[in-house]
This record gives C-alpha cells, structure tokens and sequence, in this order.
C-alpha cells in the first residue's frame, strides 16, 4: 500500500474552511486514492493540517501528484494555503492497509504523527523488529501506519491512535514497563533525527 501525507500551513482560523475543501478535492472526481486522515495540529508546529491518503499503487499515487502539483487550486486550499509540502511513502508490508471503518478498532480523536531517521541499511532491520514487536504494542493503542519515505533523507513515519493525551501517557508507560516497546535493537538502526506531532481529528476526518 501506499501514501501520501502532506502538510498544509494555513492562517489562523481558516482550519473548518481547508478541511471542507480537502475533502471534496480527494473526493473529486478525478482524484486517485481514498482519504484516510485530516488533522490539524495541537502540539508541535502549530496552524498545519495533515492529510493522509492511501493508494493502491505507485502509479495512482504518482498520477495523484501531479493532479496536484498541475492544479491552480492544489487540495482546494490554493487560495488560502501559505505552504503546501507532500511526502510520498510506501507502507511496511506486513501491515495491512489503513481502514477507517468502524470495525477497525481505530479511534482518536488524539493522534500522534512520528518520523524517525533511519541509518543507513537500517530500512529492512526496521521493518523487521516492528513487525515482531508492533503486536503487543497495538493492543495498548493501535498503531495506524508505519511507512517507509520513498524520496528525501531516509526515514519513516508512524502514526498512533489515542483517545486522550492521557491514554496516550499510559499507554506508553505501560508499553516500556511491560518491555514491549521500543523494539528491541530498534533504536541502534535510528538516526537523532526524530519529530513528534500530537494533531486532532478534524470534522471530515475518515479516521475519527
């Protein structure tokens, strides 16, 4: 599966006015992809929304991007957007693709986007040690993705779930007190090159 997140920074007080617009622009048409998840941040850098949207393949994602970066009005906030910044990527492969079903067992409205740097031929050893350790990790909060860049520096983004901050302090106490988490031999593959956002779910959001 595949995905792009992108960023937008918008002017204060304009986030219903650019979440409306993203929708219908993923829904258009002519768009590629499904839309999996709009947010705007609460804490890290402020007044940006995150939009992620899943594809089937590389070339549905590709043919997406330059929709986008042809278009006048790129996600419909052409108007209103001060910055507009897309990352391409393409999940590990042994989680299954992002569901916002009801049934997923996902649930917000607290999420929080993590990219870390990766050493290099650390891709494969991380992919590896998260899938033996994600399982027990999920059970305390579900991990939405984990996806590896496929431009730019290397690196990869995961993304939690959570109902609160609160739960989210729990569930990642409990996860290092239990030993589950980090996974072990993760953190040797990392670079110091990490950042954390905590975004809440938007009104248009799939992922609530």
């Amino acid at each position: 599966m595949y995905y792009e997140l992108a960023t937008l920074t918008l002017p204060f007080g304009t986030a219903s006015q650019a979440a409306n617009a993203v929708k219908a622009y993923a829904n258009d048409a002519q768009a590629q992809g499904t839309l999996l998840g709009c947010w705007f941040t609460d804490i890290g850098v402020l007044n940006q929304m995150l939009v992620l949207r899943g594809f089937d393949s590389l070339a549905d994602l590709q043919a997406e991007r330059q929709r986008t970066q042809h278009s006048a009005d790129p996600l419909g906030c052409g108007a209103i957007a001060q910055s507009l910044v897309q990352h391409s990527y393409q999940g590990f492969p042994w989680m299954p693709p992002v569901q916002a079903s009801a049934d997923s067992g996902i649930r917000g409205p607290v999420y929080e986007i993590r990219t870390y740097g990766i050493k290099t031929g650390g891709v494969q050893p991380t992919i590896d040690l998260w899938e033996q350790s994600v399982p027990a990790r999920h059970k305390l909060s579900p991990c939405v993705v984990a996806m590896v860049a496929l431009e730019g520096p290397l690196r990869f983004t995961n993304i939690w779930a959570y109902p609160s901050l609160q739960a989210r302090s729990q569930a990642r106490a409990d996860a290092v007190a239990q030993g589950i988490w980090p996974p072990k031999g993760g953190p040797a593959w990392l670079t110091t090159d990490m950042t954390s956002t905590i975004a809440m779910a938007t009104a248009v959001s799939p992922l609530e």
